[in-house]
C-alpha cells in the first residue's frame, strides 16, 4: 500500500482514482503545517481535511472502507518559536484533534528544537516528548473509539515541506543510530505506561 501526503485536491483525487482502478486501499496523509487546530496553511483543521477527502472519495466512487488517514510530522514543528512547554501544549491539542478526526497512522515527531531548547535535542528528550504525545493519542482514541492508532517514530529525514538548506550529499542513517532511536523510544513508552501501545509502533522514519 502506498501513501500520499498532499493537501491538493487534484493530487488526492488522482490517488483515489488510481487506488480504485487497482483495487487497493490508500493512505492519505497531512502534515502538521498543512492541517492543524488553527487551520494550517490550507485553512483546514483535521476534521475538515477528513471531510474533504471523503467528499472526493465519494465523487470518484472510492469506498470509505478502503480509505485511511495519516498524520505526518505531528509535534511542535509549527511552534518552534515558543518555549518547549508552550509548544508541546499545542502539540498535545494537535494530536488529539487528529485522532478525534479519524487519523490512525500517527508520525510522532518531536525532533525539532523550541525557543528554550539547545540546538540539537538528545534522543532521550525527543523520545520523552513523543511518548507524551502518544499518551494523548491513546487517551483520545479510547474516548472516540474506532481502530487503534499505529505510530511511526524517528525523524532523520528533511523537515516538513523539505530541507531549508541546499543538499549536496545525502547522509544515510547509521544502523546504530536507528537502533538507539528505537531503544530510547521503547524506554520512554515503558516509562509513560504505554507498553500496550509499543507493539503498534510500525515504523521508524530514518533517512
Amino acid at each position: 500500500m502506498y501513501s500520499v501526503c498532499s493537501a491538493h485536491a487534484l493530487v488526492i483525487e488522482a490517488a483515489l482514482r488510481y487506488a480504485r482502478a487497482t483495487g487497493q486501499s490508500t493512505l492519505i496523509e497531512a502534515t502538521s503545517n498543512q492541517v492543524n487546530q488553527y487551520g494550517g496553511y490550507t485553512g483546514m483543521k483535521p476534521a475538515d481535511f477528513v471531510r474533504s477527502v471523503r467528499q472526493l472519495g465519494a465523487h470518484v466512487g472510492f469506498s470509505d472502507d478502503a480509505l485511511m488517514f495519516g498524520g505526518d510530522h505531528l509535534g511542535p514543528n509549527c511552534w518552534q518559536d515558543l518555549d518547549a512547554e508552550a509548544a508541546m501544549i499545542r502539540a498535545d491539542a494537535l494530536i488529539a484533534d487528529y485522532v478525534a478526526a479519524g487519523f490512525r497512522k500517527i508520525h510522532l515527531d518531536c525532533s525539532m528544537s523550541c525557543a528554550d531548547d539547545p540546538k540539537v535535542l538528545s534522543d532521550v528528550v525527543v523520545a520523552a516528548r513523543a511518548a507524551r504525545l502518544c499518551a494523548v493519542a491513546e487517551r483520545t482514541w479510547r474516548t472516540v473509539g474506532g481502530e487503534a492508532p499505529v505510530y511511526v517514530i524517528g525523524t532523520e529525514v528533511p523537515v516538513p515541506g523539505g530541507a531549508h538548506e541546499t543538499l549536496v550529499d545525502l547522509a544515510i542513517t547509521d544502523p546504530k543510530a536507528a537502533a538507539a532511536t528505537i531503544a530510547e523510544h521503547e524506554s520512554a513508552f515503558e516509562s509513560a505506561a504505554l507498553i500496550e501501545a509499543w507493539p503498534r509502533v510500525v515504523g521508524s522514519n530514518q533517512g
